[in-house]
């Protein structure tokens, strides 16, 4: 084969780092992208907090009238001695060798002993401390009882086996067969006792093996109320026909009248199935919105909060060095680190106005929602979005991701404005989002002792015009954890 040259002309986007970073910022969190800015200004000295900003933005908020507000200011001997200190520590020239750790180490230790007062340092143990689980809870219990050794040891095996919802794994059986080997002539009676003692702990009803042992446990702080023992004889023989429902039944069982009834189970309602969750160990996740709605004079107004981010700006001091650097080195340092910094706030810039461009076409759109609720729904697409801002559907994705938006009807992730549609016997469309809603009222309108079926929510939204098979409805309860009809009936 004979070789040849051949001159194509063509187009091919390329990831330059600058595109590379701005794509990356723009599908962080605000949480996540604070952290990637303290981490950005940590390792780039040209790049700084602008305290005048933050300056500002407090002074708005303070009345500078208020004299409790004025700051006394400092007299003239003050501030001189401060500067003294200050340059003294400082020396004219350094040597070519020096550290600046080694230089600054001396006035950064002696600064460290004023910082242990700030506010936020003494709550950082307590707020940054791992949660506490159900085990901890229920070991930091026993340590302040008195028992002996072996059955400590006991109840130690025991907590091992609690789950997070405050029932044991396996059975009381199980847990004596594993300890027989290590302890001499154990009995199943005393892991028993030691469980039912265990029982007694905060909360109330952990260490048991099923729901029945758990609830006759709570039931105890009740000896005293006068439905005490028809409470205990429902929840002891007859808590099955409790979960179907069937209140026919059980007032024949129970020998109860309708009313003597509904306070029983007003009474077994005031337990917690699950003790558990009362520790909770699972970390908070906080949410801080992006963008604030607002309407103001009668239109709905997009902002970015701006609060959520600590304001950057270039060191001038230091660009300024980068021509009267003492070596080359060093100039091309400082010129890399600048053209870094510059890179770094032109992708946040473009970050905001992204964000700021989505949420106000989001809101456009969904101006019925804002203005009547979620009822008022319509649907819409990553494409509808795209197609109004001009860009591409996987920029509206990254960009609808972990955003929060702040509106007077809650906080909202900005993905949740996003629904398919169903057609509706007008021709018209409505949204999943709008049908879900209006699922949601139906069941909270339903008759207390005849709920609504699946079948009987799809026939009503036909009669609306929205034609829904039963599947799809029973699907949106499910997403929206609403139980079927059979658990929903209740006495009045």
């Amino acid at each position: 084969m004979k070789q040849s040259l051949q001159l194509k002309i063509g187009q091919q986007l390329t990831m330059t780092p600058q595109l590379q970073q701005a794509i990356r910022l723009l599908q962080l969190s605000t949480l996540d992208l604070k952290q990637e800015i303290h981490e950005f200004l940590e390792s780039n000295p040209l790049l700084e907090i602008d305290d005048e900003d933050y300056t500002h933005s407090e002074s708005t908020t303070r009345d500078e009238d208020d004299p409790a507000n004025k700051k006394p200011e400092p007299n003239a001997s003050e501030e001189a001695r401060v500067e003294s200190e200050w340059t003294d520590s400082i020396p004219e020239e350094l040597s070519i060798d020096s550290n600046w750790d080694d230089t600054y180490q001396n006035s950064a230790a002696a600064s460290s002993g004023s910082s242990n007062n700030f506010e936020g340092e003494s709550d950082y143990e307590s707020r940054n401390a791992p949660a506490e689980s159900i085990q901890d809870h229920l070991i930091w219990q026993l340590n302040l009882t008195h028992m002996s050794d072996r059955d400590i040891e006991i109840a130690y095996a025991i907590i091992e086996c609690v789950q997070s919802d405050g029932y044991l794994s396996i059975t009381p059986e199980d847990i004596w067969e594993s300890l027989s080997s290590e302890l001499e002539e154990l009995e199943l009676d005393e892991v028993i006792a030691v469980q039912h003692r265990l029982q007694r702990f905060d909360p109330a009803g952990a260490c048991s093996t099923d729901l029945r042992d758990c609830l006759l446990v709570q039931l105890e702080a009740f000896r005293d109320h006068p439905l005490y023992k028809s409470t205990y004889n429902l929840v002891d023989n007859h808590l099955a026909l409790l979960g179907t429902r069937d209140f026919a039944q059980l007032g024949r069982k129970t020998k109860l009248k309708e009313n003597a009834l509904k306070e029983v189970i007003d009474l077994i309602q005031q337990l917690n199935p699950r003790p558990g969750s009362i520790i909770d160990a699972d970390d908070t996740d906080y949410v801080i919105p992006d963008v604030s709605v607002k309407k103001h004079n009668g239109v709905w107004q997009v902002e970015l909060n701006n609060d959520a981010l600590p304001p950057v700006k270039i060191n001038e001091t230091y660009s300024a060095m980068a021509s009267t650097a003492a070596t080359s080195e060093d100039a091309t340092y400082i010129k890399n680190s600048l053209q870094e910094a510059k890179w770094f706030m032109k992708s946040l810039q473009s970050r905001n106005e992204t964000l700021l461009k989505v949420a106000s076409c989001i809101v456009n759109r969904q101006i019925d929602f804002f203005e009547l609720g979620e009822e008022a729904m319509k649907p819409m697409v990553l494409h509808d979005v795209a197609e109004e801002v001009g860009m591409h559907e996987s920029t509206i994705s990254r960009v609808t991701t972990q955003k929060y938006m702040h509106t007077p009807k809650g906080i909202f992730e900005l993905k949740y404005f996003f629904s398919s549609h169903v057609n509706t016997a007008s021709g018209g469309e409505c949204s999943s989002t709008a049908i879900r809603a209006m699922i949601k009222k139906l069941v909270v309108e339903e008759p207390a002792k005849k709920p609504l079926s699946d079948n009987k929510l799809a026939t009503i939204l036909a009669d609306q015009g929205i034609q829904v098979a039963r599947r799809t409805v029973a699907k949106y309860r499910e997403a929206m954890n609403i139980p079927p009809s059979n658990e929903r009936k209740r006495l009045i």
